[in-house]
């Protein structure tokens, strides 16, 4: 994460570097962390009228907060590729982990998500909470996102494991 070795973004991204939204979020990605670290400290801070609000407010929204968004993230991309159940097709050993749905967002169905990776859904089953799929389709509704390519069950049927 913090070595030299890095992608060729040129190579494989070559759209988010074209788009100047993305190119202008990734340029102000430092201001952006430290905002989001010292906004929940100064929140704290004024609620509170203390300096101890502001730290504690610093610690549990910032740092804590952070922590558990990359525990989540990495236990995504290890935990769902050593166990769990693969309904779909994937060329790897994807999975899906159940317990990390909801920290997720959904993320965690992670074996439609390299099965069909174009699909804005990944958790397709009966019962399976996507809430990163709820929040797509609520953009596509503003009129946010375009081209939503949702599953259908033709697809989904091409995808499945025959045992």
């Amino acid at each position: 994460m913090f070595g030299k070795d890095r992608t060729n973004a040129e190579r494989f991204t070559p759209d988010l570097l074209a788009d100047r939204d993305v190119a202008r979020i990734s340029r102000l990605f430092p201001l952006l962390t430290v905002i989001s670290l010292l906004a929940p400290a100064l929140l704290g801070g004024l609620i509170t009228m203390s300096f101890w609000g502001a730290v504690t407010a610093f610690f549990w929204a910032g740092l804590v907060r952070v922590a558990v968004l990359h525990h989540v993230t990495w236990s995504i991309n290890s935990i769902c590729h050593m166990i769990g159940d693969q309904p779909f097709a994937a060329r790897d050993h994807s999975r899906n982990v159940w317990p990390l749905a909801v920290l997720s967002f959904g993320e965690s169905w992670h074996n439609l998500h390299h099965a069909d990776p174009t699909c804005a859904r990944h958790g397709v089953q009966r019962g399976q909470v996507d809430i990163s799929a709820r929040v797509i389709w609520a953009f596509e509704k503003l009129g946010w996102a375009h081209a939503v390519r949702w599953p259908t069950q033709r697809r989904l049927e091409r995808l499945a494991r025959t045992a």
